[in-house]
């Protein structure tokens, strides 16, 4: 007798999605069904080498593709892993490691892009509903005795006992029209998108018998017969593979439907020995920006699939990476803290780590405008590696790409120090979270009028990370927002104090309790005023990041308010004592408007201003 259940919320709102949304790339149920399979192979391979209990178990691992026009049915089987009662229940009817609810969330409306998300968010055995109206599966898991049927109309589901000769999983599917009862589409699918999973898939195919002799006419038969090429792509020549196949490659372990921005094949031979085949994608993985990101590499060792979860074979600045890492030298029951500890993957991770970075290095100078696609979507990670004390520094500080003053687009660091006048010692740069407001901040005064590039930085990774680079290629970074500015940016009229003197003396008491001193500025030439900050103090940006990453109890930094003596504005309060006191606070309060700063009292300003326009009509 079945045992009847309900799916989970999340899940009928999937399968309701699948039936009637996601018609624009049906055929990836099928590339999906496959990998599930190639997946079930891949444990039980591993347990039958690794693990005492699974070595008895005699099998060829292989995936298996039948038709019934008749019935209009497909059945995908695999001689894998299986899956218990309570497996087929948590695999089939829940949701997959929250994927489906973060699935639902990430949709946008198009259908095809959409449709593409199907496999990356791990829920992909739902996708078989675009084309089925009704699917069981029947499954016996390794070393057990019971076997069960999972079957569905996509309303609800039951379980029942059955009876199977083997381990693995047969899932059939009652298709809804008859576009994939056909032969030649199913390997043409197959060849698409699973040409190089791991493992054979057979197939009926007819194939033509030439007449024997006295024969007039050949004949069609049946043959079951190997569809795909079953062949680990990444321990195959480089000259042997075609694009395509890198591409098609790449789809099949992404799950994702565009073609990839770069490959990078690498076989190392001699003291340590591993292949690895990277892959940098076109598009953005959902789970990018999340703490709980999945590894975009699949490790295997001696050809044997490991894990595609070890966090430890690339560093986080290069988690939109995928691919595959193949290594030699370790035991096939490789623990979390051999990949941490071992030397050998030690130097496997940081010879990966260069070659990824010399092949951007590459793609920069050979290709901008796609070194450019892939920077506007991974340049804020690749920056990540820039902060701490690591040894790939130089190497993505040669690919960061930052704003400018003075030009349109981004430039390089490079492309920067080549445009420096032969007298100018630093690297300048102004960091905040608008790039508008950067690009007419007064801190740019004196740059822009003696022609002096500043770089704008208006990310936040920006203000974590540039403290921690003192330089590049020998020039020293420094941030305009600091009082340590070089003479050479200096305004050439030297301000003389005497004309604002008695000013600045009421200024600095009536604001001595929001900043750290008021003084006279040499790099301003048409604001009146503008914060900056001593060089050891954190600026206004960094002091917002802080607080981000939970140091809510920092102490009250107070910035400098710099003047400009040559502004009229303080020609007329020499005159004008009585309105020192207005004018002082409506000054803070503007420069740090123009911070991007919130002020502590919008009341009172608007009540100031209004009071100072009342006087000017």
């Amino acid at each position: 007798m079945a045992d009847k259940f309900e799916f989970q919320t999340e899940v009928n709102d999937l399968l309701n999605l699948m039936i009637h949304s996601l018609y624009s790339n049906k055929e990836i149920f099928l590339r999906e069904l496959i990998s599930n399979a190639s997946d079930a192979l891949d444990k039980l391979n591993y347990l039958s080498l690794t693990d005492e209990a699974y070595k008895a178990i005699s099998y060829t691992p292989r995936i298996d593709l039948k038709f019934d026009k008749d019935k209009k049915t497909l059945t995908i089987s695999d001689n894998g892993i299986g899956m218990s009662k309570d497996e087929l229940i948590s695999n089939l009817g829940t949701i997959a490691r929250s994927g489906t609810k973060g699935f639902l969330n990430s949709l946008s409306g198009d259908a095809k892009k959409d449709s593409s998300l199907i496999g990356q968010f791990g829920v992909g055995f739902y996708s078989a509903f675009m084309v089925a109206n009704r699917i069981e599966v029947v499954s016996k898991k390794a070393l057990e005795n019971e076997a069960f049927k999972w079957s569905s109309d996509a309303k609800s589901y039951e379980i029942e006992s059955v009876t199977k000769d083997t381990q693995g999983t047969s899932i059939t599917l009652f298709l809804n029209d008859d576009e994939f009862c056909d032969e030649w589409r199913i390997e043409n699918i197959i060849k698409k998108y699973s040409n190089h999973i791991p493992y054979p898939i057979f197939m009926d195919k007819s194939e033509y018998v030439p007449p024997k002799e006295g024969e007039k006419e050949g004949t069609y038969e049946s043959k079951n017969t190997q569809i795909n090429k079953a062949s680990a792509l990444w321990r195959m020549s480089k000259s042997t593979i075609k694009a395509d196949e890198y591409n098609d490659f790449y789809k099949q372990i992404s799950h994702d439907s565009t073609d990839p921005l770069l490959h990078i094949h690498t076989k190392a031979e001699g003291k340590i020995e591993y292949s690895t085949l990277f892959y940098v994608p076109a598009t953005e993985p959902f789970d990018l920006f999340r703490v709980d990101y999945q590894s975009g590499v699949k490790l295997y060792v001696k050809r044997v699939f490991i894990t595609d979860d070890a966090k430890e074979l690339l560093p986080p600045f290069l988690r939109f990476v995928r691919g595959v890492t193949d290594v030699e030298d370790l035991p096939l029951n490789v623990s979390r803290e051999i990949l941490q500890e071992n030397a050998i993957m030690r130097s496997v991770k940081e010879q990966s780590v260069k070659k990824i970075l010399s092949e951007l290095g590459k793609l920069k100078e050979s290709d901008r405008e796609k070194y450019i696609k892939f920077y506007t979507l991974f340049g804020k990670v690749l920056k990540e590696g820039l902060y701490g004390f690591g040894n790939d520094k130089e190497q993505i500080l040669d690919l960061v790409l930052f704003k400018s003053s003075k030009r349109d687009g981004l430039i390089s660091l490079k492309e920067y120090k080549e445009a420096m006048s032969a007298d100018q010692k630093s690297i300048y740069y102004i960091s905040g979270n608008k790039e508008s407001m950067l690009r007419n901040s007064p801190l740019l005064e004196s740059f822009k009028a003696k022609g002096i590039e500043v770089l704008l930085m208006d990310e936040e990774i920006d203000t974590i990370v540039m403290p921690m680079v003192n330089e590049f290629d020998k020039t020293p970074f420094k941030s305009i927002s600091h009082s340590d500015i070089d003479d050479e940016i200096k305004s050439d009229e030297k301000a003389d104090e005497s004309k604002v003197a008695k000013t600045l003396v009421k200024m600095r008491e009536i604001l001595k309790d929001d900043v750290k001193d008021v003084r006279l500025s040499s790099r301003l030439s048409e604001s009146a005023a503008v914060l900056i900050y001593d060089k050891n103090d954190p600026d206004f940006a960094m002091q917002g990041i802080l607080k981000q990453m939970g140091q809510s109890d920092l102490p009250k930094i107070k910035p400098i308010l710099e003047i400009n003596a040559n502004h009229e504005i303080f020609a007329k309060l020499e005159q004008n004592e009585l309105m020192v006191n207005d004018i002082s606070r409506l000054l803070l309060d503007m420069a740090k408007i123009n911070e991007g700063m919130d002020i502590e009292n919008p009341g009172e300003f608007s009540k100031i201003l209004t009071k100072i326009m009342i006087k000017a009509i």
